[in-house]
């Protein structure tokens, strides 16, 4: 499966009003981590793994993050842009807005999250499960945050970020694959978040769970930036060293 043709969307339009007085000027992905904006630490990672479109939903302070990228020739990657406009349109409603940029099926990435799990993996399991949309879930435990999906052979049974159940053991990881049709049934313009979407693909069945066993770090929280920047400023980067050809095999 080649990557390259695949879309990322990248949710970023949020007021990241949890790590203020950081983000009152700067939005979230532009804020430095182990010395350049997050936003590139993300782009390494996709580039490392074959993936080469990104569009990017933004919403607050979003002009700043155009200025800073641009077409994104200088991370090796073509980035679009969908804007919120006055509005905020939530996490749902942007991908609504920027679906004649994303084509029939694309990948979605919260904008604070740094993943290492492998992304041709879970477009083969996405591919293999002829559902509409595939969420991956990594088995939290409670640890890294609190656990919402309740993920029993193979499929998502239960998804709440509200009503958590004590039998949840896992979490959305932050990593999902969606055909463009799950969000045409959507209005045009109308604010909706993308958790309202999963539990409705879950009470039609028609959304897969892949399980993956990476760990992931986060920068929505003011003690998982300090948690990032330390694991890079250590490590340069933890991204794992890949064959990018041959991730899709």
């Amino acid at each position: 499966m080649n990557l390259a043709n695949i879309p990322v969307a990248i949710l970023a339009g949020g007021l990241a009003t949890r790590l203020r007085p950081l983000t009152e000027k700067v939005p979230k992905v532009l804020l430095p981590v182990a010395g350049k904006p997050f936003l590139a630490h993300q782009l390494e990672l996709l580039r490392g793994q074959g993936l080469r479109r990104v569009v990017l939903c933004l919403g607050y302070l979003g002009e700043m993050v155009t200025s800073e990228f641009g077409d994104g020739r200088d991370w090796g990657m073509q980035l679009e842009y969908s804007l919120d406009g006055p509005t905020l349109l939530g996490t749902g409603g942007a991908l609504r807005q920027a679906l004649p940029k994303l084509g029939g099926e694309f990948f979605v990435l919260y904008g604070d999250s740094y993943l290492t799990a492998r992304f041709g993996h879970v477009a083969e399991a996405f591919e293999q499960s002829g559902q509409r949309g595939l969420m991956t879930v990594y088995r939290n435990e409670g640890r890294y945050d609190t656990s919402n999906v309740l993920f029993r052979d193979g499929r998502i049974v239960v998804y709440d970020k509200a009503a958590r159940l004590p039998e949840m053991r896992h979490i959305d990881y932050g990593l999902s694959l969606f055909r463009a049709s799950v969000f045409e049934e959507w209005p045009e313009q109308g604010r909706f978040d993308l958790a309202e979407v999963m539990r409705r693909l879950v009470a039609q069945g028609e959304l897969a769970g892949f399980e993956v066993p990476e760990r992931f770090y986060e920068i929505g929280s003011p003690a998982g930036l300090a948690e990032l920047e330390c694991l890079l400023t250590r490590n340069n980067s933890i991204q794992p060293q890949m064959d990018t050809d041959k991730l899709g095999d």
